[in-house]
C-alpha cells in the first residue's frame, strides 16, 4: 500500500463517526482540525506586530530593536522550513506536527514572561523555528486528499492559515491595548497546546515517503530547484509579493502610532479584518485553479496586489480620515491577491513529484519567509529614514517584479 493510501485509511478509520464532505472527500472534522492547527501555528508569527508600539517601551527597548522582533520571528520560520520541513518526507508527519506544537508552546510563554529585549528576540527566532508544524500540516492535506480535489482542500487549510495570519493582527492589538500584551503570549500558548491534544487523537499517521539521510534529504532540496522550473518562478513570484506584504504589516503600527494619526494597537490590529475577508476566497482559488489551471490564478491575484499597493500612492493627496479608509481598502485588495497567488502557487508545486510534496513546500515557503524577513526588515527602515510613501513604493515594486516573473517565457526559467 502506498504511503498516501495508507495515511488515507487511517484517517477514514479514525473519523469513521464523522460523514465524508462532497467538496473534498474527506471527514470534514480532520478537514477543520488541519485548518485550524496550521491557522493557530502560522498565528504566533504575527501576534507581535500590532503590539510593537507598547511592547517596546514596556520592556525599555528602542523602536529599531524592537523592529527586530518580527524580523527574526520571520527569519526563523524560513530556516525553521529549510531545516525542518524536509523531514515530512522521512519521518511520520504527526510526530513532527506534535513535537512542534510542544515546542512552540514553550516559546510562546517563555516571551510573555520576556522582562529585556534580550530574551523576546530569542524566544522570537524559536517562535520561527517552531511554527513550521503550518508547513507539515498543509503537505499532509495535500496527502490526504483526492486528486481531483486537491486544489480545493489545499484552499479550505489555506483558508484556515491565512485567517491566522490576518485574524491574529485583530486578536493581539485588541488584547495588548485591553489587557496587556503579555495574555496575549498566554493565549497562543494555550491555544497551540490544545491543538497539539486534539491532533494526538484525531491526526492520522503518515508513512515516509523517502529513506534519505538528513543530510542527503537536506541536498536534494538544490536539486529540485535546479530540476523545475516551476518550482523556481512560484518560488520566485512568491518571495517578491511577501517583501511587500510584510514591509506593509510589520511598519503599519509604528505608522500609525505616530503623526497625525496617534493611534493605538487596537487600531493597527483592526486593519487585518480588511484581509481577513480575502482570506475567505482561498478555496474558491483551489476551485478555479483546478477547472482553469493554476497559471491564469497567480497572474490575476499578482495583479490585483500590485494595483492595490499601488492605489497607497495617493494617500498624500487625501486628508487623515479619507487615507485610513484607503489603507483599508488597499489591505483587502493585495491580502486577496497574495492569498490567491499562493494557494495557486502550491497547487503547482505540489503537483510536481508527490513523494516530495514536503521538500518541495519547504523550497516555496522558504523562499516565502525570506522574502518576509526582508520586507520587515527594509519597511523598518525604509520609514525611519524617508517615511511611509517609501514603503508603498517598495511593496508597489516588488508585485510588479513577481508579475514580471509570471509572465516572463517559461523556457527562460525551466532551463
Amino acid at each position: 500500500m502506498s504511503s498516501i493510501q495508507a495515511a488515507h485509511t487511517t484517517a477514514a478509520a479514525r473519523a469513521a463517526h464523522s460523514a465524508d464532505s462532497p467538496a473534498t472527500g474527506l471527514p470534514a472534522r480532520l478537514v477543520l482540525l488541519l485548518a485550524a492547527g496550521a491557522g493557530l501555528a502560522v498565528a504566533s508569527l504575527y501576534y507581535s506586530q500590532p503590539m510593537l508600539g507598547v511592547l517596546g517601551p514596556d520592556i525599555g527597548a528602542s523602536d529599531a530593536a524592537v523592529g527586530l522582533v518580527p524580523t527574526l520571528t520571520q527569519l526563523g520560520y524560513a530556516l525553521g522550513i529549510l531545516l525542518l520541513a524536509p523531514l515530512g518526507d522521512r519521518y511520520d508527519r504527526r510526530r513532527i506536527i506534535l513535537a512542534k506544537a510542544a515546542v512552540l508552546s514553550v516559546a510562546l510563554l517563555a516571551s510573555g514572561a520576556a522582562s529585556g529585549i534580550g530574551l523576546l528576540l530569542a524566544t522570537s527566532l524559536a517562535i520561527g523555528l517552531a511554527a513550521t508544524m503550518a508547513q507539515d500540516i498543509v503537505p499532509a492535506a495535500a496527502t490526504l486528499a483526492p486528486e481531483s480535489h486537491r486544489g480545493k482542500v489545499v484552499g479550505t487549510v489555506m483558508t484556515g492559515l491565512l485567517l491566522g495570519i490576518l485574524l491574529s493582527r485583530v486578536l493581539s492589538g485588541f488584547v495588548a491595548e485591553h489587557f496587556g500584551w503579555r495574555i496575549m503570549f498566554v493565549i497562543a500558548a494555550a491555544s497551540i497546546a490544545l491543538i497539539g491534544v486534539v491532533a494526538a487523537r484525531g491526526l492520522p499517521r503518515f508513512k515516509p515517503t523517502t529513506h534519505l539521510a538528513y543530510s542527503a534529504l537536506l541536498g536534494s532540496l538544490g536539486k529540485l530547484w535546479q530540476k523545475h522550473g516551476a518550482l523556481r518562478r512560484a518560488t520566485l513570484s512568491q518571495g517578491l509579493l511577501s517583501v511587500g506584504f510584510s514591509a506593509f504589516w510589520s511598519t503599519l503600527a509604528v505608522m500609525l502610532h505616530g503623526a497625525p494619526f496617534h493611534l493605538g494597537s487596537a487600531a493597527a490590529g483592526a486593519f487585518g479584518l480588511a484581509g481577513a475577508a480575502g482570506a475567505l476566497a482561498a478555496p474558491l482559488a483551489g476551485r478555479l485553479a483546478d477547472r482553469k489551471g493554476p497559471e491564469l490564478v497567480t497572474r490575476l491575484g499578482i495583479a490585483l496586489t500590485a494595483i492595490s499597493f499601488a492605489g497607497m500612492l495617493l494617500s498624500p493627496l487625501l486628508a487623515p480620515h479619507a487615507r485610513l479608509w484607503l489603507i483599508g481598502a488597499s489591505a483587502l485588495g493585495f491580502d486577496l491577491g497574495v492569498q490567491v497567488t499562493l494557494v495557486a502557487h502550491q497547487t503547482i508545486v505540489y503537483g510536481i513529484e508527490p513523494g516530495a510534496r514536503s521538500r518541495l513546500n519547504a523550497v516555496l515557503f522558504v523562499g516565502m519567509f525570506v522574502g518576509m524577513a526582508a520586507g520587515a526588515a527594509l519597511g523598518s527602515v525604509l520609514l525611519a529614514r524617508w517615511g511611509w510613501m517609501a514603503v508603498t513604493l517598495l511593496s508597489t515594486a516588488t508585485a510588479i517584479g513577481a508579475l514580471v516573473v509570471r509572465m516572463w517565457p517559461g523556457a527562460r526559467l525551466a532551463r
